[in-house]
């Protein structure tokens, strides 16, 4: 093994790989035949002052893991919620290739996760796009980006409204309004939107299902807990809904788990994301569309691979 292993940092990450780019990549993946139910399991261990998360995934000539660290109560104490890093390995001889920041890989995959799986719904459809954001921190900031450069050329987003406890708080031009959960503004919001994007960390629903419109779509991508859920059984069960991989999001996806418990939705009508990206089944229309995600290790790995890739023709590495 080479003792100098080339790391890349927070920022290369964002230099070597733009948020459609990471999109492509991912259903790329998918168009060539990957599986996600054939993945490694996601592997959570508690610890004292949080958890370990740890992700393996092999794909092709490229095997990889993820090992991050959730620390609530780090925020206080001036350290980041999430942190960790990336193991990027040849699949053939297991010999570590690359150490990329864990995080910054993180907030580059959901958001692109998000759009991969709803990229053709959301361009098939005509006119002006009106957005809501649950949501304002990074992952819901990175959400507006991954959705922007999307929809670049092909359709108008028209506007995005960040809901979220304190309006005040938030200072990001990603948004064209910014509003309080629960007030007349967000139930506004949230009715009128095309597409509804919930990036919280909330234990309860954000909001009245019924208020979503019937050609509405909503990406779900907070918890990966059984018990916990960002949308109401009431959407989950008028709504043709997507998951990342039925398996995982019955192991992990309080939104679907809480659902089918409630007697609002079935197994048999949850539609696999590899699915509706190679067009093997599509959502039967006249009624929303949720997609729910927790995030599994076989994208982390393929944005890994193309960061590296992309890395093996600049001069962006360090050695660790």
């Amino acid at each position: 093994m080479n003792s100098m292993i080339p790391f890349i940092d927070r920022a290369a990450v964002d230099k070597l790989i733009g948020p459609a780019q990471a999109v492509a990549a991912l259903r790329s993946a998918l168009a060539d035949g990957f599986r996600p139910e054939n993945d490694l399991e996601r592997v959570a261990q508690p610890l004292r002052n949080g958890e370990f998360l740890l992700m393996p995934a092999e794909a092709g000539p490229v095997a990889g893991i993820k090992v991050l660290t959730l620390a609530p109560g780090n925020p206080e104490r001036g350290h980041d919620r999430i942190q960790g890093i990336y193991l990027l390995l040849d699949s053939d001889t297991l010999t570590p290739r690359t150490l990329i920041d864990g995080p910054a890989l993180t907030n580059v995959r959901t958001p692109a996760v998000s759009l991969a799986g709803i990229h053709d719904l959301l361009l098939c459809a005509d006119g002006p796009l009106d957005v809501a954001v649950y949501g304002a921190s990074h992952q819901g900031q990175a959400h507006v980006r991954t959705l922007a450069a999307v929809v670049e050329g092909r359709r108008e987003l028209r506007s995005v409204t960040g809901v979220v406890r304190h309006p005040e708080r938030v200072t990001s031009e990603a948004f064209t309004q910014v509003v309080a959960s629960g007030s007349q503004e967000a139930v506004s919001a949230t009715a009128a939107a095309g597409l509804i994007l919930c990036t919280t960390t909330s234990p309860t629903p954000l909001f009245d299902g019924a208020l979503v419109r019937d050609d509405a779509i909503v990406v779900a991508v907070g918890s990966h807990e059984t018990d916990k859920r960002e949308l109401d059984a009431g959407l989950m069960g008028r709504a043709d809904v997507i998951v990342e991989e039925v398996g995982a999001a019955l192991r992990e996806c309080g939104d679907v788990v809480l659902a089918i418990d409630e007697g609002a939705l079935s197994v048999e009508e949850l539609l696999p994301m590899a699915d509706v990206v190679t067009g093997v089944r599509s959502p039967r229309g006249g009624r929303p569309v949720v997609f729910k995600t927790s995030g599994m290790p076989w994208e982390d790995l393929v944005i890994a691979a193309a960061v590296a890739d992309a890395a093996d023709t600049t001069d962006t590495t360090q050695s660790a």
